[in-house]
């Protein structure tokens, strides 16, 4: 494997990368604090640089390359790497994600597939598959590739994120609620931070009926006990024009959070929609 050396000044912060024992985090971890360097009272000339050789490997060199968003560089790195280890589900994974970066949905759902056939328990490739079938608007097989991939792992947020988007794309809300409210019982946070996990792409969130969507939200954040999430998606679905935010007011699921002053606020009509209700 070919090792890569790299000049370091002091005081310069190196990109760290964080390779996981799957081989699959691309993490940049620039702007971590820094110790400040002792006095140098007596230093030479040449003190003030020192040349140091870390060793990187290919597969590092690849992650690095993704950091970087260089993608087609990345490609060609894991591509060789797949070569060498043609048994390796993981470079497999990895050369999908860097084509599917370059917008190569076909190269990439071929790599995905030969990575999932490698490895039938790996869930990364599973989700992938289905990311590809979401953005070609094969809502249904992209909903039968989330569901296999939980199948392998019910402990992965972003497999239910992504379930529920393709059940919402698919105008099943019910189902999409389940997904998002089992998505935020693994991580509340996830739709804040929109952070995917190593190795699993996380699909693009644009969704038509963004007014439902957000009143969706709202209404799994309410079943979750949650008041402060679910009035920011409520006024997010309010802001986008969704006429049937008196929903809240019957259903169920928002009965614990309507006494709230700021949800009453927010489901409280709009003057003009108080005038056209009056004959």
């Amino acid at each position: 494997m070919t090792k890569h050396l790299v000049a370091v000044p002091v005081g310069v912060l190196f990109l760290s990368l964080s390779i996981s024992s799957s081989g699959q985090s691309f993490e940049d971890t620039r702007g971590v604090p820094v110790a400040p360097k002792p006095a140098q009272s007596q230093a030479t000339p040449n003190s003030a640089v020192i040349t140091v050789h870390p060793e990187i490997t290919d597969d590092q060199m690849g992650d690095l390359l993704m950091v970087r968003k260089e993608y087609r560089e990345a490609a060609e790195i894991y591509k060789r790497l797949s070569d060498e280890h043609p048994k390796s589900a993981v470079y497999l994974n990895k050369l999908g994600i860097a084509l599917h970066q370059q917008a190569a949905l076909g190269l990439a759902l071929k790599y995905y597939e030969k990575s999932a056939k490698m490895d039938p328990k790996y869930a990364d490739a599973q989700n992938n598959i289905g990311t590809i079938w979401y953005q070609r608007k094969k809502y249904g097989k992209s909903i039968r590739a989330y569901k296999k991939a939980i199948t392998i792992r019910t402990d992965m947020a972003v497999l239910y994120s992504n379930l529920g988007y393709a059940y919402f794309s698919d105008k099943k809300y019910e189902e999409a609620i389940a997904s998002f409210r089992q998505a935020l019982n693994l991580d509340p946070q996830l739709f804040e931070n929109g952070h995917s996990r190593s190795g699993s792409i996380l699909q693009n969130r644009s969704v038509d009926d963004r007014g439902r969507f957000y009143f969706l939200l709202a209404k799994s954040f309410a079943q979750a006990g949650n008041v402060e999430r679910c009035l920011v998606y409520l006024r997010k679905a309010k802001d986008e024009g969704y006429k049937q935010m008196n929903e809240a007011k019957s259903d169920p699921a928002f009965a614990a959070v309507l006494k709230n002053p700021e949800i009453q606020e927010v489901l409280a009509p709009l003057p003009a929609q108080e005038a056209e209700t009056k004959p």
